[in-house]
Order: C-alpha cells, then structure tokens, then sequence
C-alpha cells in the first residue's frame, strides 16, 4: 500500500505525536537512505520501514495518539545476500540512518545523540539476528528513537506479523504461569501490559473464538484503564496480575503456532530457524491479519484528507 503524505504536522497539538504522520516519515527516511547509499556508495539497498509497536491501533481517527508516545520505534527491512553482507558497507547505512534520523527528527524539535548500534536482539535468528539503532532525544520530546534492523525484504505487514513471535516469546517470558511473577518497576509492567494489548490487536484476527471469548472481558478492561492514563502503582500491579493469572500469552501463541506449524517452523524455536524464513508469514496468516494491519492507515488518511479539504475550503 503506498500512501500520499498529506499536510500536517508531526506533533499537531497537546505534544502529542501524530502516528499517521510518523509512520510515513519513516518509510521516507528508509526510501531517502536506500537513494544516499546508491548515491555516496553505489550500493543498492531496497529498504521498506515504517512504525513497530501497536499505539496506532487505539489512536483517534486522524492517527494522533491516545496518549504521549515517548518511545519512538521503528522496523526496517534490509536484504540479505547483499553489499550489505560486508561489515564496511553495513556501517555506511548505519552512519547514514542515523544522519538521517537526525536532521529529520530535527525539524520537529527532537534533537538526537549519542547513537548506539549493533546489538544483537534477543529470540531473533541466530545466524542473522535482528539488530537494533538507538539514539536519544536530549530535548526529551521522546525518550528515544530505536529502529529494528529485519534481515529479508519483506513488506511492513509481513515483518510486523513475523515479529509478533518474538513479542511473544519477549511476554512469554515475563507472563510464564509455572513461574512467579517477577517483581518489576511499575513503569516496566505498564510497557508490558502495552505489549500484550499490542499483540491482541495485532493478533486479533487469528485468534480462536475460545480464546476471544476468555480474553476480551480482560482486553476491555486494560484497554480502558490504559486510555485513562493507569497513574497508580496499585492500578498498574493489578492488571497486570489479571493478565498473568488469565494466560492471555497461551493464546497469543496457539494464534501463531497453528499457521506456522503447518510449514513445519515451530514459533517455540525460531532463533533456529533457516535464514530464508526470517520475516517469512503463512498466506492463511497474511489473509486474516494483513488487511487488519491496514485498515487504520486507510482511516487516518480519508479523516485527514477530510480535515484539510475543510482547511482548505475554509481559507
């Protein structure tokens, strides 16, 4: 899906991000240091990007978020078997991605330093692990921006979808029923909690009907609290027990296990899986979750075309 970037602003009011608006800003910087690398190099890289993490699903209808966003990430999908292989030529994208970052996010009041690259993400591909860049915003608009290197082209849906195993692996971990719940900062539990109404939304199509049923009474009550903010301790401890004692982790997981065990790729081990299957998605699962990934872009740009035909008529 391409999308025409319409006039607006990155932070329209209430220093609230507008996600539409960030979601495309970082597909043009992908396109933009794919045409630096050809330029300054003659290295030819397809690059497709674009925003990780789900606030976009619970945004208002113009894609301004709910609430602050002060985490900025991104996911970006790079080929294999490329230039790219060689470590010299890996760190001109990296030197120039986070150029890139830093005088586009300029323009809208972050300014970016000390960038950080290189580390290898836990539960992705042994053999091509993803990587991560990180910079932080010292005018602390944002606390930082990260970007997700993905090793095989793929779409932003596809790489979404494929990166939900990690996710939930990453939960699985911190939601395991057979051990105690670990003791962690509030703030910590918040993002967590986050992270599973991001994997229900995302997931929502592939889940089974049981399971919708057990975990949507839970889901609306999280989601609610999130929206209202979730301020105190107490609320965050208990949400998060409802989460952890009602298994929602179970679900998320059967939602891709199903899918992927049908190609014989168990989602329990996909450190280990072939490198050619990095940001590989089953067609059954691409039918349910795709059109459900696109459906809000398609709404924040009719609402914003609306908007700015109003502007427009208006002047």
């Amino acid at each position: 899906m391409q999308y025409k970037i319409l006039p607006g602003h990155l932070y329209p009011k209430d220093n609230r991000i507008n996600l539409y608006y960030f979601h495309n800003l970082l597909k043009v910087i992908g396109d933009s240091v794919s045409q630096q690398m050809k330029q300054q190099h003659k290295i030819s890289v397809p690059i497709t990007a674009g925003m990780w993490g789900g606030s976009y699903m619970v945004a208002q209808d113009d894609g301004q978020a709910r609430t602050n966003v002060v985490r900025l990430y991104s996911i970006v999908n790079l080929p294999q078997n490329s230039p790219l292989n060689r470590v010299e030529n890996f760190e001109c994208l990296m030197e120039i991605y986070q150029q890139t970052f830093c005088t586009t996010f300029k323009r809208y009041g972050l300014n970016l330093v000390d960038p950080r690259w290189g580390e290898a993400i836990p539960y992705s591909n042994k053999e091509r692990p993803t990587t991560a860049l990180q910079m932080w915003d010292t005018r602390k608009k944002a606390n930082f921006v990260r970007a997700f290197f993905v090793w095989n082209e793929a779409t932003w849906e596809e790489s979404i979808i494929y990166d939900m195993i990690r996710n939930v692996k990453v939960l699985k971990e911190l939601l395991n029923i057979n051990t105690r719940p670990p003791k962690k900062e509030s703030s910590e539990l918040k993002f967590l909690l986050q992270d599973v109404l991001i994997t229900y939304f995302t997931l929502h199509s592939a889940l089974t009907p049981d399971f919708i049923e057990h975990s949507a009474p839970i889901i609306k009550e999280l989601f609610e609290q999130f929206v209202k903010g979730m301020h105190s301790e107490e609320e965050i401890e208990e949400q998060y027990h409802k989460v952890y004692s009602s298994a929602l982790v179970y679900g998320f997981e059967e939602a891709l296990q199903i899918p992927y065990g049908k190609e014989n790729l168990d989602v329990r081990n996909v450190e280990d899986w072939p490198v050619d299957k990095i940001n590989y998605v089953p067609d059954e699962l691409k039918e349910k979750l795709v059109p459900a990934l696109q459906a809000p872009w398609k709404k924040f740009y009719t609402n914003l075309e609306k908007q700015s035909g109003a502007e427009v008529a208006n002047h």
